[in-house]
C-alpha cells in the first residue's frame, strides 16, 4: 500500500460530513476543537491528530480505514498484511503511522506500527494527546520515552507499556530512529 496523501484523507473528511449534512461547527463542538482548528483540518493546513481521525470516524460512523483510503474493510474471518504492505498514515514529521489490520472489518482494537525519528534536539518532548479506549505499546527497534501524565519512562527493544490513554500521553524516540507497535482498543460504547 502507499502512503495515504494527507490532503486526500482531509478531502475524505470534508465530503463525509456534507454528505452527512453536519456543520464543521456541529463537528468541532462535538471533538471539543475550535471551527477554524477544525476548518483547518478540512483544508489540510493543519495535520489531524490520529485521536482525532478515530474520533471523526466514530462521528461519521463509519470505519477508520474508509477515512484514511476510501474503501470499507473487506475481511470478516481474517486479515493478513505483509510486512511493509499496511496503509501508511503520516501525519507529523518524524512521526508516521502503518495501519496493520485496515481490511478487517468491525475491528475493536487498531493496531499499527509506529516510526519514529529523533527529534532535532534531545531536549524536545514528545506533543500530548488523549484518546479513550486503551493502549498498548511494544518496542521492536530503538529506543523510545513514553510519557503517561506526569510519569517517563525508557522502553528498549523488547519493553512493553499498556496505559489509560486518556491520561495526556506522547512518545519519542531517544538516541536514533525507533520503531513500536501499538494497538489502540475502541471505547465501550
Amino acid at each position: 500500500m502507499s502512503t495515504n496523501n494527507p490532503a486526500q484523507i482531509a478531502a475524505r473528511i470534508r465530503e463525509l460530513r456534507e454528505i452527512l449534512e453536519i456543520s464543521s461547527a456541529e463537528v468541532s463542538s462535538k471533538l471539543g476543537i475550535s471551527e477554524s482548528d477544525y476548518l483547518d483540518y478540512e483544508s489540510n493546513i493543519k495535520s489531524i491528530p490520529i485521536s482525532t481521525l478515530y474520533e471523526l470516524a466514530d462521528l461519521f460512523n463509519v470505519d477508520f480505514t474508509v477515512l484514511l483510503t476510501g474503501e470499507d474493510p473487506r475481511m470478516g474471518d481474517y486479515c493478513l498484511v505483509r510486512a511493509g504492505q499496511g496503509v501508511d498514515i503520516d501525519r507529523y514529521p518524524g512521526y508516521s503511522f502503518q495501519s496493520l489490520a485496515y481490511n478487517f472489518k468491525n475491528r475493536i482494537m487498531e493496531p499499527m506500527l509506529v516510526c519514529l525519528e529523533p527529534r532535532e534536539s534531545e531536549s524536545e518532548e514528545a506533543s500530548l494527546v488523549t484518546h479513550g479506549g486503551q493502549e498498548f505499546n511494544l518496542v521492536v527497534e530503538g529506543k523510545v520515552k513514553v510519557v503517561v501524565g506526569k510519569h517517563e519512562f525508557i522502553l528498549n527493544c523488547g519493553d512493553s507499556f499498556y496505559f489509560d490513554p486518556r491520561i495526556p500521553h506522547g512518545q519519542r524516540a531517544v538516541g536514533g530512529p525507533a520503531k513500536f507497535i501499538t494497538i489502540i482498543s475502541k471505547d465501550e460504547k
